[in-house]
């Protein structure tokens, strides 16, 4: 059953169909627009477009085909309706008939699809917000675990200062919070209600808006008819609010991947987030983070896909905009599919407490210590920076850390130099007296650890 055949003699190509049928993948909104469905029967029958009994005969068919939607019983494969629209209106035109038929009295295809998309998108904000959740509550976990150890930080992918492990678990909590709060901002916007606004210009039944809206669960209706049926804006913003958080994950894939390298060797993965080489059976190789890593990609194509397909068109509702909805389908699955294994990769993780402390000792990161403590003894920072830099070249030179270097050795760069260098020197000396809010001393961390742990227990 096509929606719009009445003006048109032939039927569309098997080529056009193929091109123009959205069934395929958007009976993923199903669900939505069957809700959608309910109020608007609502809608029309207070207006006069429908009786009473009329609009309980639709609304009993309409919520029966809910239930086979929200189990995945509906037989789209059977199917050769063009989209979820017309599918829903011919099931319930085969069991009511001519009542069915008036359903759609006053509203278009194009109010139609912008409401079941957000509330397609609305519901699916608040599962991700779980699934980062979860990220962060494993993230937390991990950090807990593992309180005490300490490990190289990195800038330039140089070991630079070291940093407890919690530390640095932290500073992505602080990444999939922003994420959290991303989705949080962009669900208020994308709540308003487009059903009411027609093809384009409104409707002329005496509808009320405000109660379809508040029917639905959203804040307000769309002020504006032509920016309803066309705004694709809250699409734009969860797939980036998806590429940003799936940017994060990325960047903590790629820290995890070189952690667990022979090179680094600071933790290791479990057997059910890792896989092994048909060739070499010594690999243990971390395919989960990989494919974390590799799906940013897709992501960010589905984004720089919808900018493209939205930047030239007109005022208000064009074809084009059916490309919305598998780039978002795909990006939102992804994105779960990605949380969710990272939740298993953290979850798998144990830490070489000693071989993380002995890559931190190593690379020189008590330089900057040692400039420190010239700079506390009243030599200026930058002559204590030459001077630290100068230790560090006799360190290389003799193949030893500077805190072995023998205290004659150390008064050749300054005679200020005394034995109270090597307590400064010594690695949880160094760590922890960056006890500064936000630093990585022992203090700080644990403070913030426990912080987010009861606001995690809170939020529960």
């Amino acid at each position: 059953m096509s929606l719009w055949g009445g003006r048109f003699q032939d039927g569309s190509s098997a080529m056009f169909r193929r091109v123009n049928d959205s069934l395929p993948f958007d009976r993923a909104l199903a669900s939505q627009d069957i809700r959608g469905s309910i109020a608007w029967s609502k809608a029309i029958c207070k207006a006069g477009v429908l009786t009473q009994d009329e609009q309980q005969q639709l609304e009993s068919a309409l919520q029966a085909l809910l239930v086979k939607a929200e189990n995945d019983t509906l037989d789209f494969d059977a199917s050769s309706e063009e989209d979820i629209h017309s599918f829903v209106e011919a099931t319930l035109i085969e069991q009511l008939g001519d009542i069915a038929r008036k359903l759609h009295t006053g509203r278009s295809r194009n109010d139609q699809v912008a409401t079941d998309f957000r509330l397609w998108c609305r519901d699916h904000v608040d599962l991700l917000v779980a699934d980062l959740e979860n990220v962060r509550a494993s993230l937390l976990n991990t950090a807990n675990n593992n309180k005490t150890v300490i490990l190289p930080g990195y800038t330039h992918l140089q070991r630079a200062q070291p940093v407890r492990y919690p530390h640095w678990c932290l500073a992505y909590v602080e990444m999939f919070k922003r994420d959290i709060s991303r989705l949080q901002d962009l669900k208020a916007r994308l709540n308003k209600c487009p059903l009411g606004s027609g093809a384009l210009a409104g409707t002329t039944y005496p509808i009320d808006r405000h109660e379809i809206a508040k029917d639905l669960g959203f804040d307000s209706p769309c002020l504006n008819s032509l920016d309803a049926v066309s705004d694709r804006d809250f699409v734009l913003e969860i797939l980036f609010a998806a590429s940003t958080s799936m940017m994060h994950m990325s960047r903590m894939a790629e820290d995890l991947i070189f952690f667990n390298s022979g090179e680094a060797g600071f933790i290791t993965l479990g057997d059910q987030v890792t896989s092994g080489s048909s060739l070499m059976p010594q690999k243990k190789n971390p395919d989960a983070l990989e494919l974390i890593r590799g799906k940013c990609g897709r992501v960010f194509g589905s984004l720089q896909g919808m900018l493209v397909t939205m930047k030239g068109l007109p005022l208000a509702y064009n074809k084009d905009m059916q490309e919305d909805k598998e780039g978002v389908l795909d990006a939102v699955t992804q994105w779960h599919i990605c949380l969710c294994i990272a939740c298993e990769v953290l979850d798998s993780i144990k830490l070489d407490s000693e071989r993380c402390a002995k890559a931190a000792r190593e690379g020189y990161a008590n330089a900057t210590e040692l400039a420190d403590y010239l700079v506390a003894k009243g030599i200026p920072f930058r002559t204590a920076h030459d001077i630290s830099g100068q230790v560090v070249l006799a360190a290389l030179e003799q193949k030893v850390a500077i805190e072995q270097l023998e205290l004659t050795e150390l008064k050749k760069y300054s005679d200020l130099i005394e034995d109270d260098v090597y307590e400064i020197l010594q690695l949880d000396y160094l760590v922890d007296k960056r006890s500064i809010l936000g630093g990585t001393g022992i203090a700080p961390v644990s403070a913030a650890l426990a912080a987010e742990l009861a606001a995690t227990s809170t939020n529960k």
